[in-house]
């Protein structure tokens, strides 16, 4: 079973824009917004994916991912519950870990998050100075959340 340890971070300035490794734009959607099961669907640029997600505890939950056709992923975006979340997300590395910073679009313009993926909920890790609050445990920040209750609309 895979096992998901992520932290979540507002993020304080455009300062991460000069360390950008990498830029895709991800359409994603939810077959299922429960959280103890989240159902998602995904593009990422040319490739796509299903991702089975478990509860929270903490800052960790199962997951589970598999790729699958573009054409299918979009076949399944148009039966999703709630509308589609757009973004891009780049890649950030810094002091030997890769920050994914995620720049919203439409109805989620505005907000920008940087989330690290950890091997355990304690492990430490540096700070960029762009970095601000954390978030992790805030249901709003929640992607799945943000499909039917936007940024724009808080």
């Amino acid at each position: 079973m895979g096992i998901e340890i992520e932290r979540k971070f507002l993020v304080a300035s455009d300062a991460w824009r000069a360390g950008v490794s990498r830029s895709t734009r991800f359409s994603q959607g939810y077959l299922s917004r429960d959280p103890a099961r989240t159902v998602r669907v995904r593009v990422a640029g040319e490739q796509a994916f299903l991702t089975i997600k478990g509860a929270t505890l903490g800052a960790a939950r199962a997951e589970f991912e598999y790729a699958v056709p573009v054409a299918d992923a979009r076949a399944l975006l148009a039966i999703c519950d709630g509308p589609v979340v757009e973004k891009v997300r780049s890649l950030c590395p810094y002091e030997g870990m890769t920050w994914e910073v995620d720049e919203f679009l439409g109805a989620n313009a505005g907000l920008v998050l940087a989330e690290i993926e950890l091997d355990a909920e304690d492990q430490p890790f540096a700070r960029p100075p762009w970095l601000g609050a954390e978030v992790t445990g805030d249901a709003r920040f929640v992607n799945a959340n943000l499909a039917v209750r936007p940024f724009t609309s808080w």
